[in-house]
């Protein structure tokens, strides 16, 4: 009843300033890049306009239904270190489907956007390394689920946009585009919050319920608000994404989750001939209780024999994170071929969250040949250090358990990833990850495998994208 009564009073916030805002931005005129169409969850392209093999028909699409088809396979393999060493194939189709309402049926700047993953393969992250920056962006449990499904209604001339439904937050929030050519998952949705919120926070395989405000207060500046459902598998034990196997629980009575992001873009109309660049403030608020990371509900340590074996609850979480990009050359007569650049950081507190800091950054290279204008090259790093809270209780349990118990410290990223564009719709991408640190240096604490030290990991890969 309070659950649910704290959702409506928030969506009411969110509508209400939906309104006013729109009264106030109606009248600008679009001249931004047209970067805000449903993005792909495998490429981050457009689902609407995009570059494909043409074997999909859509003989609707000219009264506004427009379907989508994507297949990603990939072959992952740690030579040393992790877990234990091994190969693994996966594989995830997206099929999604968009439609232009107006056309459709007369309702105006109405769409609705939906779409289905079917997971299939192993998961080296999961079974062979132990790791917090998981190594596909695509890895999950096999299964066939709804990702997302929701109606998007724009004011004015896209200045003000309202999303509802079952809705992701990795497309827009503590995003940035100099990370599409990357295979590993924390290149997109970054391991701090993936590891810090409920069920992964709303990101690929599970979105959330929610609402998502976006305000283009000038050509230069935004602002996004939006509420989720705080925890999009439910609570209970085991894997969240076996708790929503198919992705229709559609839970809205669990403890809610708030994210905001400003945001300020330079050089960013079409054809603009100076270097565009943007900078992003955001963070997050959940109202749930989450778990010490070092004391039991008894207040001793969580090693401690007279532990009660379950963990202090606290109340709610707050993150916040910074994003910056930058465009360092452009090839003369084009607007996105070039290189860019690109840096994260993001806190949490550290006595209810594993990962209290995190941070990433690397450079891109889209197009610098003529005769390859969609190949591309990214060479990133990444560091996500464990909490204090975390590494205590590591000494917790070499004092009181065993003298040799390793204690984690941090977990480091270098990749380096060349997306070769085999002809429009059809990419090829090799891939280089060297993790430094898996697990930040050993498995949880509890569990099976509790207590083993993890080697650094060399994992090699080489992806395929067919869009058809």
């Amino acid at each position: 009843m309070i659950q649910s009564l704290v959702w409506r009073c928030l969506t009411a916030v969110v509508v209400g300033s939906y309104l006013l805002a729109g009264v106030q931005a109606g009248a600008q005129e679009d001249k931004k890049t047209d970067d805000d169409k449903p993005a792909d969850p495998d490429t981050g392209e457009s689902t609407v306009e995009e570059k494909t093999l043409g074997l999909l028909p859509n003989p609707l699409q000219k009264y506004g239904v427009k379907f989508a088809a994507t297949y990603i396979g990939e072959v992952l393999g740690n030579a040393s270190g992790g877990l234990k060493q091994g190969t693994i194939y996966e594989g995830r189709l997206n099929l999604a489907v968009d439609v232009d309402l107006e056309k459709l049926a007369g309702l105006n700047k109405l769409t609705f956007h939906a779409n289905m993953f079917q997971i299939h393969g192993g998961g080296l992250s999961r079974d062979n390394l132990q790791n917090f920056f998981v190594a596909s962006g695509i890895e999950a449990l096999p299964s066939t689920r709804l990702y997302e499904a929701y109606f998007e209604k724009q004011w004015g001339e896209k200045k003000v946009s309202l999303k509802l439904g079952q809705l992701a937050a990795d497309s827009e929030f503590f995003n940035t585009k100099y990370t599409d050519v990357f295979t590993n998952a924390s290149m997109g949705w970054p391991a701090i919050t993936s590891l810090d919120l409920p069920s992964g926070g709303p990101s690929p395989p599970l979105a959330a319920m929610g609402a998502r405000l976006l305000v283009n207060i000038t050509d230069q500046l935004s602002v996004l608000g939006a509420i989720f459902d705080g925890d999009q598998a439910g609570p209970g034990p085991g894997d969240p994404q076996e708790r929503n196997r198919y992705g229709v629980n559609f839970r809205v009575n669990d403890p809610p989750l708030l994210l905001g992001q400003i945001q300020y873009a330079w050089n960013n109309k079409k054809g603009d001939p100076n270097l565009t660049g943007q900078v992003k403030f955001g963070g997050w608020r959940h109202f749930g209780a989450f778990a010490d990371q070092r004391f039991a509900s008894n207040g001793v340590s969580l090693a401690a024999p007279t532990s009660s074996g379950e963990p202090s609850l606290l109340s709610g979480d707050i993150g916040g994170w910074a994003v910056f990009e930058q465009q360092i050359y452009r090839v003369p007569h084009s607007d996105d071929r070039g290189i860019g650049v690109f840096a994260r950081a993001s806190g949490a507190p550290a006595d209810r969250n594993l990962i209290d800091l995190y941070a990433d950054g690397g450079v891109e290279f889209i197009g610098l040949d003529d005769h390859r204008p969609d190949d591309k090259f990214g060479i990133a790093a990444g560091y996500a250090h464990v909490s204090k809270r975390a590494q205590a209780l590591d000494a917790d349990y070499r004092a009181l358990v065993a003298p040799n118990w390793p204690t984690r410290s941090f977990e480091g990223l270098v990749t380096a990833v060349y997306q070769y564009q085999v002809k429009d719709g059809w990419t090829l991408q090799p891939n280089f990850q060297y993790i430094i640190h898996p697990g930040g240096g050993a498995t949880l604490p509890s569990g099976p495998l509790a207590g083993k030290a993890l080697r650094n990991a060399s994992v090699f890969g080489l992806r395929t994208t067919l869009k058809f």
